[in-house]
Order: C-alpha cells, then sequence, then structure tokens
C-alpha cells in the first residue's frame, strides 16, 4: 500500500478547513486538504430555496469577503457555494477532493497519526478535523404511520412530496424554513416547536446579525450556550417565528410525544416555548436600546416586532394529541438536527454519548492527543465557531498553536 508523509493534514473542503489552510500556510506550514466530494459539499446538500442567514456584508472568510454591490441582501445557497470555491482558489489551497478518510489512528512511535483514505495511507505529524457542525442526521423516534417520513437535510421542495398536509418536527431555523416554504405552497403545515430564540430580522433600521457583533452575542463562549436563534435571508429577509408562521396559517404543536397507528400524543409545552421565545426577542431589544443610548446612535424607532403578534389559536386550544390519517398527513420531516460521526477516528479523545453521538474532548479545538485538533464545530468555543465570518478566529489561534509546537 502506497504510505504518503506529510507535516499536515486538514480533513474536510468547506469554509473550516479553508480558513485553517489560510492561516497554515501564513505561517508557512506545510499541508494537504482532503475532501470526502466536492468543495463545499455541506452546503450542496441543502434545500433548493435556502438563503444566507446573514446579509452579505457578513459572508466573509480570513482576507476575503464576498465582492457585491448589495451588501444588504442575502445569498443564496449556491451563491454561498460559489463564494466557498472562489476562496478555495484565492488561497492557492492544495485540495484533493474525492479522497475518503476511513479511519485515523496513532502510530506505533506514537509520534505520528495514520490516517487510512480512499487513496491511501498517510502518515501525519498533526491531522486537523474540520469536517463541519452538521455531519449527520439525528436518528428520529420512530413514529408508526404510513406518512413519507424524512430528515430534513433530505428536503429540497415541496413538489417532491407527496400531496397532503405535512407534519414538521423541530422548530429550528431548518423546520421553521421549510414550514413556512411548504405552507406558502398551499400545504396544510403541522409544526412541532422546539425552544429557540425569538430575534426580530431587522430592529431599529439594523439587521439582527448587526446587532449580534456589536452586542457582543457572538462571543458568547460555549458555557453560555442558548437555543439556536431564529432567522431567514429568503425573500429579502423577515422575521422567522412560530407565531408568525401561525398568523399565516401554519398549526403550531407542543412536543411529539410518540404515538400508536399514526395517533400522536403532544405535549402541553407550546405555551411554554412561545413565552421564552419572546422573552429573547425582547431581551435582545431592551439591550439594543441601551447600546444606542450608551453610543449615541441615531437609530429609526422600532415599529413593532415578533414579540407583539397576537396569541396563536394553538395556544388557548391547544392539540394533545393528532391523528395523521384523520388530519391527511402524508409527509413527516424531522428538524431535530445532526449528531457527530466520528466513529472513524480510533483515538481516546471522545466523552462518553455512544457511538451515534461521540463528540470530541477539546478546548479550543486542541485535544489531550498531541496533533489531532478539530475547528468549525457548532460552540467548538464561541457562538461564531461555525460562523463564516467567525470560524476564522479559531482557525488562527490553531495555527499558532501548531507553528510553536516543535517538539
Amino acid at each position: 500500500m502506497h504510505t504518503e508523509h506529510v507535516e499536515t493534514v486538514i480533513i474536510g473542503g468547506g469554509q473550516a478547513g479553508l480558513a485553517m489552510s489560510h492561516h497554515l500556510r501564513q505561517l508557512g506550514q506545510e499541508h494537504v486538504m482532503l475532501e470526502r466530494g466536492r468543495v463545499a459539499e455541506r452546503w450542496r446538500e441543502h434545500w433548493d430555496s435556502l438563503c444566507f442567514q446573514g446579509p452579505n456584508w457578513n459572508v466573509r472568510l480570513p482576507g476575503f469577503a464576498l465582492q457585491t454591490d448589495q451588501p444588504d441582501a442575502y445569498a443564496t445557497r449556491d451563491d454561498i457555494v460559489r463564494f466557498i470555491e472562489s476562496y478555495a482558489g484565492f488561497i492557492n489551497a492544495p485540495l484533493r477532493c474525492g479522497v475518503t478518510v476511513n479511519s485515523l489512528r496513532q502510530g506505533p512511535d506514537s509520534k505520528q497519526l495514520v490516517l487510512e483514505t480512499s487513496a491511501g495511507r498517510l502518515h501525519a505529524k498533526n491531522v486537523i478535523v474540520a469536517t463541519g457542525p452538521f455531519q449527520k442526521p439525528a436518528a428520529p423516534t420512530p413514529i408508526e404511520s404510513r406518512a413519507w417520513q424524512l430528515h430534513s437535510s433530505e428536503y429540497r421542495n415541496p413538489d417532491l412530496l407527496p400531496s397532503g398536509a405535512v407534519l414538521v418536527i423541530g422548530s429550528g431555523n431548518s423546520g421553521c424554513q421549510i414550514a413556512e416554504e411548504l405552507c406558502a405552497a398551499g400545504r396544510r403545515v403541522y409544526l412541532s416547536v422546539s425552544s429557540y430564540q425569538g430575534t426580530p430580522r431587522r430592529y431599529r433600521g439594523k439587521d439582527c446579525v448587526w446587532w449580534l457583533w456589536n452586542l457582543g452575542d457572538v462571543e458568547s463562549t460555549v458555557d453560555q450556550r442558548r437555543p439556536s436563534r431564529l432567522m431567514s435571508g429568503v425573500g429579502g429577509g423577515h422575521d422567522l417565528d412560530p407565531r408568525r408562521l401561525a398568523a399565516d396559517g401554519v398549526v403550531l404543536l407542543g412536543r411529539v410525544l410518540g404515538g400508536v397507528d399514526g395517533k400522536l400524543a403532544i405535549d402541553s409545552d407550546l405555551s411554554e416555548k412561545l413565552a421564552r421565545g419572546d422573552d429573547y426577542a425582547v431581551n435582545l431589544m431592551r439591550r439594543a436600546d441601551d447600546y444606542a443610548t450608551r453610543h449615541g446612535l441615531d437609530l429609526p424607532a422600532h415599529n413593532g416586532c415578533i414579540a407583539q403578534l397576537p396569541e396563536p389559536k394553538e395556544v388557548a386550544n391547544p392539540l394533545f394529541t393528532l391523528d395523521l390519517h384523520a388530519a391527511g398527513v402524508t409527509s413527516i420531516i424531522w428538524a431535530n438536527g445532526f449528531r457527530h460521526d466520528f466513529n472513524w477516528i480510533d483515538l481516546p479523545v471522545f466523552a462518553d454519548a455512544g457511538l451515534s453521538n461521540r463528540a470530541p474532548v477539546q478546548r479550543r479545538g486542541i485535544t489531550s492527543v498531541r496533533g489531532l485538533y478539530f475547528v468549525g464545530l457548532h460552540w467548538m468555543h464561541k457562538f461564531k465557531s461555525a460562523f463564516l465570518a467567525g470560524v476564522g478566529e479559531d482557525a488562527e489561534h490553531l495555527a499558532a498553536h501548531i507553528a510553536g509546537d516543535r517538539g
């Protein structure tokens, strides 16, 4: 078998891996990048109508920003793919696409890491795992039903679903955006609401992303972790919130507890989750007002917000059961997130979370195994750790650590 010796290997050709490559090159560090598919493969796997959640002025990677004459617009999925492809060319990334890493283990002398790949074996002093925050769809809790069940990562557009009503389970960004699109396409939609942070798309003339950066929320560390913030760039950007979806005709539900023969039991937690989501929105706006006052900003007054929408009828008359057949539900979309997929790594750096969701134990990407690093994970160090505009900070930190480790 062909064996190659390299200084550093980056696994993953998305935004995290490319940011890592940029900073290693800046410090003169030899490295190669292995990508199982194409550059930005994860972005290519999203549904057709996806738009970037932040404005175009926030589409940037270290040393490179999106060139646009519409800084306040929102890039499409394909725009982001092209941007990341352009960045790979801009930094002249040493990419090897179509190479799958099958296993990673310690070398016999404990000074090298060994990668078994579809293109042969590599020995490396350093390996940086940059496979992204969304690796493997979370396994759904089985529901006995004749309805077609799929994960949100498999959804592409309404036309590919069977005719009939749709149940969406999970109200993060994916769940809410899919529910919104289906409702606009004339589908009857039921949405099982999970925990979220209500977030106005714009407040006092500024995009919510502007507020998150200026208020310092993106710098929140992992010990300050909160539920996901809801935001959408579709249609020029607008408020995305279960209450607004309800006003448009989506039927809101509490958590799905399970069911038999297509008859689901529904939790009574809907009102509580909506109230908590509202509290997050109100708190953000109050902090924004305080910031504007402290800095003497001349900003327009606000003109209403998601937290001021009328109470959905589902709160006053909630459903505690849902008969899928009687409701005409022919599709169930599980928008219940993703899990880690690190079963190919045979090294002692994981918390005991089961084989299906082994989380690496790391501190800002550095593990207890010398030479093994992670970058680009969700909440790896800060809220912004997996962001296009935020991953570079962690990558720069790791590059400096690697360059300084000459032992």
